[in-house]
C-alpha cells in the first residue's frame, strides 16, 4: 500500500482554529461498518448508542507546556544593528524547543525537536530563563535532538511556569490562557503527553455520567503521546514505515473491566493502540506498562476494540491508517468526503466519528 492511498481534499477553512464554545458541542459522524451506511448526529447523543456491558476506554495522559522559547547562550545580549556588522541571522539567537518524551529516570534527559535545527549542534546550551537551561548532548535519525536540562527543583514545575500549550501547526494562532484548559480532557490526570487525546476532549462530567447511566463502564488506561502519534511517515510504501514508541500503562482495574465488557468502545486512536499493545488475545488485555510504537493500518486484526470514537485526522497520517483499519478504506474515505462536504469541522478542536 501506498501512503497517497489514504489522501483526501480537504478546504483549509474546515480545520478548526479554536475549540467550540461548548465542549460537548460538537457533531458526531456515526459510522456502521456492517452496513456501510452513516448518518449525521451530535456528540452529546453519544449515550443512546450504549448499551449495559458497554465499556470506555479513556486515555487519562495530561497535556504538559512542552513547547519552549529561549536563546542561545552567549548570543542573546549581543546587539543587532548598524553598530554590530555581523547581524545574527537568527535574531538574538532565539531557539524553539518542542519537548516530545523523557529518555532519563530523572526526567532532565529528553527527545526534542529544535528549531532551527541545522543551528543547534551538539554541545550548545539554550538558556530559557533563570532557573533553566539546557544542553544539546544528541541527535536522532531524523533531525531530533537529545537535550539535557539543568533545572532548579521539579521539571515539571518549570515547564509549566514558562512552557506554551503545544497546539498543533495546523491551528495557525498563538496559544491563550484558554488553551490551557481546552486543550485538556477533563479526566486528565497523569502528566507526560506533548499532543491531546483529541477524542476525550468532547467528554464533560454531564455526558459521562450519563454514558454510566447508560449501563456503559469506564475504563481509565494511559498512553502518553509523543512523536509516535503525530509525527509524518517518512516513506511513500506504508509497510516501511515505523513509528516512534511511547510510554504506555493499564493497571489492573482497567485491565479487568476492559476484559469483562461485552463491547470495548476506544475513545480515540491513543487508547486503541495502548490495549491493541497489551492484548495476548482476543478481548484480552494484560495489566502491562511499557512502550509501544504499533502501527495499526489496513490488514491489521483487532483483538480488542469493538467500537471507535475518534476526531477526523490529517491526510496521509498514521492516525487515518488506523480509522481505515477499523472501518475500511474506501468506508472511511467515503465518510471522509462526506464529512468535508457537510462542513464538518477537522482535527484537533474539531468533530467527531463513531464507529460501530
Amino acid at each position: 500500500m501506498l501512503v497517497s492511498d489514504f489522501d483526501y481534499h480537504l478546504p483549509e477553512e474546515l480545520i478548526a482554529q479554536q475549540p467550540p464554545a461548548d465542549r460537548a458541542g460538537a457533531r458526531m459522524l456515526v459510522v456502521h461498518r456492517a452496513q456501510g451506511r452513516w448518518e449525521d448526529r451530535r456528540f452529546t447523543e453519544l449515550p443512546e448508542f450504549l448499551s449495559p456491558g458497554d465499556c470506555l476506554v479513556l486515555n487519562d495522559s495530561r497535556v504538559f507546556p512542552s513547547r519552549l522559547f529561549g536563546h542561545r547562550e552567549g548570543t542573546h545580549s549581543l546587539p543587532v544593528g548598524k553598530n554590530n556588522p555581523k547581524r545574527l541571522e537568527n535574531l538574538s539567537g532565539r531557539v524553539e524547543v518542542f519537548l516530545t518524551a523523557p529518555v532519563s529516570e530523572d526526567r532532565l534527559s529528553w527527545e526534542a525537536l529544535v528549531r532551527p535545527g541545522r543551528k543547534m549542534r551538539t554541545g550548545e546550551r539554550v538558556r530559557f530563563d533563570e532557573g533553566l537551561a539546557a544542553e544539546i548532548v544528541g541527535r536522532g535519525e531524523f533531525g531530533e535532538r537529545t537535550i539535557r536540562f539543568e533545572c532548579e527543583g521539579d521539571i515539571y514545575q518549570a515547564l509549566d511556569r514558562i512552557g506554551r500549550v503545544p497546539l498543533p501547526p495546523y491551528i495557525r494562532r498563538a496559544d491563550d490562557a484558554a488553551d490551557r484548559e481546552r486543550y485538556q480532557t477533563v479526566f486528565a490526570d497523569r502528566v507526560g503527553s506533548v499532543a491531546a487525546p483529541t477524542a476525550g476532549l468532547h467528554f464533560t462530567p454531564d455526558v459521562l455520567e450519563r454514558c454510566r447511566a447508560a449501563g456503559a463502564d469506564v475504563a481509565r488506561v494511559t498512553l502518553h503521546v509523543g512523536l509516535g502519534t503525530f509525527q509524518p511517515l517518512h516513506t511513500e510504501v506504508v509497510e516501511e514505515a515505523k513509528l516512534h514508541s511511547e510510554r504506555y500503562e493499564i493497571g489492573p482495574d482497567a485491565a479487568a473491566r476492559i476484559r469483562t465488557a461485552r463491547r470495548r468502545i476506544a475513545v480515540g486512536t491513543t487508547s486503541t493502540r495502548t490495549v491493541e499493545s497489551a492484548s495476548s488475545g482476543p478481548g484480552v488485555v494484560q495489566e502491562r506498562s511499557g512502550s509501544t510504537n504499533i502501527f495499526i493500518y489496513p490488514g491489521y486484526r483487532f483483538r480488542v476494540v469493538d467500537a471507535l470514537l475518534t476526531n477526523f485526522h490529517l491526510p496521509q497520517s498514521s492516525l487515518l491508517m488506523l480509522v481505515a483499519a477499523f472501518a475500511g478504506r474506501e468506508l472511511t474515505l467515503s465518510a471522509y468526503r462526506h464529512a468535508v462536504a457537510e462542513r464538518y469541522r477537522f482535527f484537533s478542536y474539531g468533530d467527531c466519528m463513531l464507529i460501530l
